[in-house]
C-alpha cells in the first residue's frame, strides 16, 4: 500500500493517480477523515490514560467523600478510556482497508487512461512479408500440431479448457527458452532461486495479488491456499518482516516455476491455441532496490528482456502501459510485446513493472538508514514464457511447414529444425 505520510503530505497527487487510473479519488479523502479520527483519539487516548494512572495515587490518599467521589471519576473515566481505545483501533482499521483499496501512486509520465491508451515507445525489427516470401503463415497452432509439439485435445481431455500439452520438440523448445533465460539471469547476477507456487493469503495480498484481481487467482479452500500466478509473489515475500542490506547494491533473483491463472473474464478471448491458459512455465526477475535506484533498475530489467527478443529474432514493439491497466503495485509497466503474423498484431510476451515501495510496505521489507529504517523498492520482469513459443513458431516458419530454431537456441534444444511428422 502507499505511504500514509505521503498521502498527508501530498494528497492532490495520490487523486490524481487515482483519477489517471480511473479509479474514485474520493477513497483519499476518506483516508484522510479516518486518519484524522485515529490520530484525535489515539491522542486524547493517550492523555487520558496517563491522567488515569496520576489518579491512583489520589485515590489512595482519600478518604471519606472525597474518595467516593473519586472513585466514582476514576470509574467514568476508564469507560471514556475504553471508549476511545476501541475508537482508535475502529478508525485506524478503517484507514488500513481504505489505504489498500488504493493502487501505486503512478510515476510521472505514465500515460492516462485504460488498456488502449498505451504509449509506444519503439518498434523493433521487421515483421516477415510472407506474402512476398510466396506462402501463407500457418497459426501456431496448426504448426504446432503439425510438428508433434503441441496437443491441445488431450489436454482439454485430461484437465478441461485452455489447457495442453507440450510433446517432444515442443517440451524441448519450452525448456530451452527457460534454461537460456536462467542462465543468461544468472550472467546478470541474479540469485537462481525455486519458489513456492502455493502460499498463504498474507504472501499473496501483500504482493498484491487479492486486491482487484482475486478473481483471476485459484484458491485452495480446505487448505487456505493460493496457486501463484508468478514466481514474483514467493520472491516478494521472501524477505518479509527483514530489514535487508542494500549498501552493496540491489538484491536480484530470479526463478523459474509453473505459474496458474483462472483467466476469469476472458471467455471468448483467445481460446485457440496457448496464447491464454491456465497454465505456464515462466522465469520471474525480481530485484530488491533503494528507492532512489529504482527507476534505473526498472530501465536495466527492460533491457535484459529486449536482449531476449533480439537474440530470438522477433520483431517487437516497447510499449509504456497506461495507469488504468497497471495493476495495483505497479507505479510504471513497459511491456514488450512480439509481432504474431497470422493475428496481424503485436501480443504482449514480456512485462517489467517498478512497484516502487508498494510491496515492500505490505511485507515490512525495510533498509536501514541515516535516519532510520525505510521500505526498500521492488521491482520484477518476465524473461522467458511459454507464450515466447507462439511468436517464436510463426515468425520462424518455413513454406514446408516446418521451423528454423534460432540460433542462440540451438544448444539448448539439440536441434536446428523442427520439421513435421507426416
Amino acid at each position: 500500500m502507499i505511504d500514509i505520510r505521503q498521502l498527508r503530505e501530498d494528497p492532490e497527487r495520490v487523486r490524481a493517480s487515482q483519477r489517471a487510473r480511473g479509479e474514485d479519488d474520493g477513497v483519499v479523502d476518506a483516508v484522510l477523515d479516518a486518519d484524522k479520527r485515529h490520530r484525535s483519539s489515539l491522542s486524547e487516548y493517550e492523555s487520558l490514560r496517563a491522567s488515569q494512572k496520576s489518579f491512583g495515587k489520589k485515590v489512595a490518599a482519600a478518604q471519606g467523600e472525597e474518595k467516593a467521589a473519586l472513585l466514582a471519576e476514576v470509574k467514568e473515566m476508564a469507560a471514556r478510556v475504553k471508549q476511545l481505545d476501541a475508537a482508535k483501533d475502529e478508525a485506524a482499521q478503517e484507514r488500513e482497508r481504505l489505504l489498500r483499496s488504493i493502487g501505486n501512486v503512478i510515476i510521472d509520465g505514465v500515460p492516462t487512461g485504460g488498456e488502449d491508451d498505451f504509449v509506444t515507445l519503439e518498434e523493433v525489427g521487421t515483421p516477415r512479408d510472407f506474402a512476398a516470401e510466396g506462402f501463407e503463415p500457418k497459426d501456431h497452432l496448426a504448426l504446432g500440431e503439425a510438428l508433434g509439439a503441441i496437443d491441445m485435445a488431450r489436454g482439454a481431455k485430461v484437465s478441461g479448457s485452455r489447457f495442453y500439452y507440450l510433446t517432444g520438440p515442443g517440451a524441448r523448445l519450452e525448456l530451452a527458452l527457460m534454461n537460456l533465460a536462467l542462465d543468461r539471469a544468472r550472467d546478470a547476477g541474479f540469485v537462481q532461486m525455486q519458489v513456492p507456487t502455493l502460499v498463504t493469503p498474507q504472501t499473496m495480498g501483500g504482493a498484491g495479488f487479492l486486491d482487484a484481481h482475486a478473481d483471476e487467482v485459484y484458491r485452495l479452500e480446505a487448505d487456505d491456499l493460493y496457486l501463484t500466478g508468478t514466481s514474483e509473489v514467493a520472491l516478494a515475500g521472501f524477505h518479509g518482516d527483514e530489514i535487508i542490506d542494500l549498501t552493496q547494491g540491489p538484491r536480484r533473483y530470479a526463478a523459474m516455476s509453473t505459474c496458474y491463472r483462472r483467466e476469469a473474464g476472458s471467455y471468448g478471448k483467445d481460446t485457440q491455441g496457448i496464447i491464454r491458459v491456465h497454465q505456464f512455465q515462466k522465469v520471474e526477475m525480481f530485484v530488491y532496490a533503494s528507492p532512489e535506484d529504482a527507476e534505473t533498475q526498472h530501465e536495466a530489467l527492460l533491457k535484459w528482456e529486449r536482449g531476449m527478443l533480439d537474440d530470438l529474432g522477433l520483431a517487437y514493439r516497447v510499449i509504456d502501459v497506461a495507469a488504468g491497466d497497471l495493476g495495483g503495485p505497479a507505479a510504471r509497466k513497459f511491456d514488450c510485446e512480439a509481432w504474431v503474423p497470422t493475428q496481424e498484431r503485436y501480443r504482449e510476451l514480456t512485462s517489467t513493472s517498478n512497484c516502487t515501495t508498494y510491496q515492500a510496505r505490505r511485507f515490512n521489507i525495510r533498509e536501514r538508514g541515516e535516519s532510520g529504517t525505510r521500505s526498500v523498492a521492488t521491482l520484477n520482469g518476465t524473461l522467458a514464457t511459454t507464450r515466447f513459443l507462439v511468436a517464436l513458431l510463426e515468425t520462424h516458419q518455413q513454406a514446408d511447414g516446418s521451423v528454423t530454431i534460432p540460433e542462440v537456441l540451438r544448444p539448448y534444444t539439440g536441434f536446428d529444425t523442427m520439421t513435421p511428422i507426416s
